[in-house]
């Protein structure tokens, strides 16, 4: 794959599209972690710096079945002001003609929040035509969206058929850090895998078997592949879309590690220890357990280079 990056890129007098990944965590209003908005404050300083027209910054939040407005990004806008110390303007423009004739309206180097992009069903379709309407918004198209470049959507794939288009300073340098891990890591290679999207880890358990040592599984990745060779997992979160990908796993030259043991929550809503094949029925499995914990950590312990990939 050959990639633009934005340090070759001519961005004066441009209207710059940005797309980042906003999706953080919320209660009661509060973000609880603003760790990905943090990231993407280099890229949008580099583009003051370079004194671009309009800084349009595109991003999803949660997966909305509708226009609901807990999932506006309107907090985010108001947050974003803080960090950066001067105004964010929100806009809930539709895409289309609307859109360029707003923005148009605003100061120049502006910087620009647009309402949450999965509002539209192009999105997540990666349509063609919704992507060229979301493109007349713009002179460039930057990626500063590396941890959901591997979607298939219109605000990331098919609008780079219509702008020049660049990685942004994060992007460059996740792509830096993998392809070190890839071409040039030290041994032994440790792959830790967990969270929520089993679908899209087993893509990786996939390319690293044939790599790394170890590859150590906890979280929703971890109960679909043991739900996937019969053990039990009472009532604990798995995927049913990836159980036929799991199933296929085999032991090339990684040790593929599961969890002997876990923390699970009974159905007095108790915690509880249980090992591999006792888990209950109504258990619901929260993390590993204290002997798998061990096991990982004397794994991680003796490891030159670890890939991380989870909550």
């Amino acid at each position: 794959m050959s990639l633009n990056f934005l340090s070759s890129a001519n961005i004066l007098g441009q209207r710059a599209l940005m797309r980042v990944d906003f999706n953080v965590s919320f209660k009661q209003n509060e973000i609880l972690d603003d760790f990905r908005i943090q990231r993407t404050l280099p890229t949008i300083r580099l583009l003051k710096e370079q004194k671009a027209k309009k800084i349009i910054l595109i991003s999803h939040l949660g997966r909305p079945s509708k226009k609901d407005q807990k999932f506006s990004l309107e907090p985010i806008a108001r947050y974003l002001e803080k960090l950066i110390g001067e105004k964010i303007y929100f806009l809930k423009t539709p895409v289309g003609s609307q859109l360029v004739d707003a923005i148009e309206k605003l100061p120049h180097h502006s910087i620009i929040l647009l309402e949450n992009i999965r509002f539209y069903e192009g999105e997540e379709k990666n349509d063609r035509g919704f992507a060229k309407q979301l493109a007349k918004a713009g002179d460039c198209f930057i990626n500063e969206a590396f941890s959901v470049s591997h979607r298939q959507a219109a605000s990331l794939c098919a609008i780079t058929e219509f702008l020049p288009s660049f990685a942004g300073k994060l992007f460059a340098e996740e792509i830096s850090q993998l392809d070190k891990i890839i071409k040039s890591q030290k041994r032994p290679l440790v792959i830790i895998l967990g969270g929520a999207k089993a679908d899209d880890k087993l893509l990786l358990i996939e390319r690293f078997l044939k790599q790394a040592d170890y590859i150590l599984l906890g979280g929703v990745v971890a109960n679909t592949v043991l739900k996937a060779n019969d053990f039990s997992i009472g009532r604990s979160l798995f995927s049913e879309e990836a159980i036929a990908a799991a199933r296929k796993l085999g032991s090339q030259k990684a040790e593929l590690i599961l969890p002997g043991d876990f923390v699970v929550l009974d159905q007095n809503n108790q915690k509880r220890i249980r090992e591999l094949g006792l888990v209950r029925e109504k258990d619901d499995i929260l993390d590993i357990g204290p002997i798998t914990a061990a096991t990982f950590s004397q794994i991680v312990s003796k490891a030159k280079t670890i890939f991380f990939n989870g909550p």
